[in-house]
This record gives structure tokens, C-alpha cells and sequence, in this order.
């Protein structure tokens, strides 16, 4: 494609006066997308969840051993080495193998919880923001029953009440990870509750229900996607959390909390056994972090311009 062609198709959209929705629609993706690709960190932070993704969906391929079974008599604690890149844990089982695809139970986790808690949250925010009065006050006391507790302790008594296990542990950290979203959403309703075309939208006739389905929840998404994309590194290490105190995914499953407590006895003396897996949270957390910030700033060009 020749410069001339590429500058046409720029111009095209940042026009200021769009010919159609779709251009003003890719004309916004793109504005975002160049604010976020100039931030080096928030790029990283891409590559980074990139790598997961890839690494998650190729496992099968990349593993060079089982994650679950291992040579007991022969490979047990052997530190990292050519043949043994992240060494092997007490079972002989090869560590990096098992982190591998351990990456597959994290973003289980993450997507489940990110589907279940983010709905939930853009309704009751919605809802209270527009209905107001005692439905408003009602949801919010709710909201703040939640919020006084911390997450992990919350997450605790719900895995303990529904049983060890790594779906009860994503229904426990969805419980309690919805109510920062519903104030998010509460907020952004408040502001434009009384807006104009709001306005126009009821005396159009429109029902309560589709104004805050097709008006209001779409206005709210933006600032959702970054809050839940900030909240990622807390679910991994809620989740890890669980995991190491045996609430969470159970033996042999090669998930990176689980790891870490299994690892803990020998981490003196063989600190790869739960060092390896810690280090992969750690980067992975990073990167989510990284990619929130730039979307949080991509999204919303007031919080780059402060």
C-alpha cells in the first residue's frame, strides 16, 4: 500500500465529521490504539498476556514432560538444568512442564471470574444508579457488606462452605469481586442519568429496561474493562492464595498456588520447587498491570492528560 493510500485511509479516520457510525466507531478504535501502542510498558504488558495466551493454547506442543506424572526414583528435586530447564519438584515431575500448563488453570480462573463478576456488577450499578431512591440504597448496602470484607478472607468462607476445588474457587472469587464494578457502573450512571439525550430517549417512550441496556450499560463498558483488567493480577493471586492453603485446584492439577504450597517444605534448599511457579505469578500479575494502566489510559484520554 503506497504512502498516499495510507495517509488517505488516516485521514479518513480522524475525520472530524464521520460519515457513518462504523467510521466514527473505528475512528475512536483507532485513536485509542495509537494512544495505548505509545506507551512502551502498556505494549509490554500486551506482549506479555500475548505469551500466555500462546503458551496456554500450545502446551501440549511446548511441554517436553508430563505435568502430572514423573520419575520418582531417578529425577526427584533435581535442580534446573539442560535436560530440566526449571528443575523438577519432590514427585520428579518436570517444573517447567507443569507451569506450562499451569498457565491454562490461570486463565480459566481469570476468564471465569472476568465473565461471572463483571455482568453482575454492570447490572446492580446500572440499575441502582438509574432507579435511585430505596432500590439504590437497597443494592449499595448490599455492595457494602461486601466491600467490608477483604477479598480473600470473603473468598475463605465461601470455598470453605462450598469445598475445596478449583470451581468452587472461581464461583468464590466472582462472589466477591463484583461489587467494586457496581460502583464503577453506579458512578458513570449517576453522570449521565440526567444528561440530555437521556432525556430524549424517555420522552421517545423508551422503558427503563432498554434505557439502561442499550443507553446506559454501553457508557459504563470502558471504564469496566479497565477496572476488571487492573483486577486480573488480584484474581491470579486470590486464586494462588486459595490454591496454597489446599482450597483451591487439588493435587495433581499443575496450578501455580498449588504448586507453591507443595514447594514451601524444600524452599531452602531446592528454591526452584516453588520459586519457578512464583516467578511466572509475578510476571504474569506484571503484565496485566501493565496492559490495565495503558488501557486505563488509552480509554480514557483525561487520566493521560493529569
Amino acid at each position: 500500500m503506497s504512502a498516499d493510500a495510507i495517509q488517505s485511509r488516516r485521514d479518513w479516520l480522524l475525520s472530524e465529521r464521520p460519515a457513518s457510525r462504523m467510521q466514527a466507531r473505528l475512528g475512536r478504535a483507532y485513536v485509542a490504539w495509537r494512544r495505548f501502542s505509545a506507551n512502551r510498558l502498556a505494549f509490554l504488558g500486551l506482549l506479555i498476556i500475548i505469551a500466555l495466551l500462546v503458551v496456554a493454547a500450545l502446551a501440549g506442543v511446548l511441554a517436553p514432560y508430563s505435568p502430572t506424572f514423573g520419575d520418582l526414583k531417578g529425577s526427584r528435586l533435581l535442580a534446573p538444568s539442560a535436560e530440566h530447564w526449571f528443575g523438577t519438584d519432590d514427585l520428579g515431575r518436570d517444573i517447567l512442564s507443569r507451569i506450562l500448563y499451569g498457565s491454562r488453570w490461570t486463565l480459566y480462573v481469570v476468564i471465569l471470574v472476568a465473565i461471572i463478576a463483571a455482568p453482575i456488577g454492570l447490572l446492580v450499578g446500572t440499575v441502582a444508579g438509574y432507579a435511585g431512591g430505596w432500590t439504590d440504597a437497597i443494592l449499595m448496602r448490599i455492595t457494602d457488606i461486601f466491600l467490608a470484607f477483604p477479598k480473600l478472607i470473603l473468598a475463605l468462607a465461601f470455598v470453605a462452605a462450598l469445598g475445596p476445588g478449583i470451581e468452587n474457587a472461581v464461583l468464590a472469587i466472582a462472589i466477591t469481586s463484583w461489587p467494586p464494578y457496581a460502583r464503577i457502573a453506579r458512578a458513570e450512571t449517576l453522570t449521565v442519568r440526567n444528561s440530555d439525550y437521556i432525556k430524549a430517549v424517555q420522552l421517545m417512550g423508551a422503558s427503563p429496561f432498554r434505557i439502561v441496556l442499550r443507553h446506559i450499560m454501553p457508557l459504563c463498558i470502558s471504564s469496566l474493562i479497565v477496572r476488571v483488567t487492573l483486577d486480573m493480577a488480584g484474581i491470579i493471586l486470590t486464586a494462588a492464595g486459595l490454591g496454597f492453603l489446599g482450597l483451591g485446584a487439588q493435587p495433581p492439577l499443575p496450578e501455580w498456588g498449588t504448586m507453591i504450597a507443595s514447594g514451601r517444605r524444600f524452599v531452602l534448599d531446592q528454591w526452584w520447587v516453588a520459586g519457578a511457579p512464583g516467578f511466572a505469578i509475578l510476571i504474569v500479575s506484571l503484565g496485566f498491570n501493565l496492559l490495565g494502566d495503558g488501557l486505563r489510559d488509552a480509554l480514557d484520554p483525561r487520566s493521560g492528560d493529569q
